[in-house]
């Protein structure tokens, strides 16, 4: 079987890159397997070969939805043609690369990753809240969970801030410098609570400090500190998923659709100025429901 134009033409290409720029072979598999789809593409629609491709015809390759349905292979592609007709340009095969008229896909944003309602419970009771810092930590993670804070938010909490007999804390510095009201709940309230008054006049030592949460040296804590201990406490938990602070505010928002809250009312929790913002959550939380639906449901 004969090699054809095209393919001979593709391999000069690959030959090329390998020997300009060291890419490693994958990326140089991925870049020769494009190609050759959009070769056999054209002539499969008698449309000649590689270079005498108009934009026009890249375009509907590239953006049909039975060739490429996901946004992320189709700009893959893009790069690659673009590569391509850049090289066979600077080659003299081609008088010009008229690929500058191409355009990307739209991707999706990425759906936030959460926990279950399982894995929280199991991070909120691995705090030793006995302890000091247990109790310490215990209160940061339920506040958070509770709250659906940022973690910037969640640190700058001041004692004040706090109103233990309408169950709320008054956020003062949310994005963007604006305030809101967050309630509490229950169990949030008794940590916070049992904290303030067992745990922190121990960490303070005497000193003074205007925050809720405090290392044991007195000081505000920090968001890389926080960041370390949430780590540890999931370690002990028996989480084995990527998690930050961030998470607990995702599993707050995902949680609460999936118990029926008012998406308006999840964004006025989580600070969004969009609502837009806040629908990723719908997404994630419908995801969650057809997984569960999948692996319970006997004729799922």
């Amino acid at each position: 079987m004969s090699v054809s134009r095209d393919e001979l033409l593709i391999d000069a290409f690959v030959q090329a890159l390998w020997l300009e720029e060291g890419l490693a072979q994958n990326t140089l598999a991925a870049y020769r397997s494009d190609l050759l789809l959009l070769s056999g593409w054209l002539a499969e629609q008698h449309r000649s070969h590689l270079l005498q491709a108009q934009p026009a015809w890249l375009q509907q390759w590239l953006s049909d939805p039975a060739l490429a349905p996901r946004a992320s292979t189709v700009n893959r592609r893009l790069a690659s043609i673009r590569k391509f007709f850049g090289w066979a340009a600077r080659e003299k095969h081609l008088q010009d690369d008229l690929t500058h008229q191409l355009h990307t896909a739209k991707s999706s944003p990425p759906l936030p990753h959460s926990l279950s309602q399982e894995q929280v419970e199991a991070l909120l009771n691995a705090p030793a809240e006995h302890t000091t810092q247990g109790a310490r930590d215990r209160a940061m993670l339920e506040t958070l969970y509770a709250t659906g804070l940022r973690v910037s938010e969640l640190i700058a909490i001041e004692l004040h801030h706090c109103d233990f007999d309408a169950g709320i804390i008054h956020v003062q510095h949310g994005k963007g410098g604006k305030a809101r009201l967050v309630p509490l709940g229950e169990h949030a309230q008794q940590s916070i609570v049992h904290y303030v008054q067992q745990a922190r006049p121990q960490l303070l030592k005497n000193r003074q400090s205007p925050f809720l949460f405090i290392t044991r040296l007195g000081r505000g804590m920090s968001r890389q500190a926080f960041w370390q201990l949430i780590k540890k406490h999931a370690l002990k938990a028996g989480i084995d998923a990527p998690i930050s602070p961030h998470t607990l505010r995702h599993a707050f928002a995902t949680h609460l659709l999936e118990h029926g809250a008012d998406l308006r009312a999840v964004q006025l929790l989580l600070g969004h100025a969009d609502i837009s913002t806040t629908q990723i959550y719908t997404h994630v939380a419908q995801h969650r429901l057809k997984a569960i639906h999948q692996d319970h449901h006997p004729r799922a």
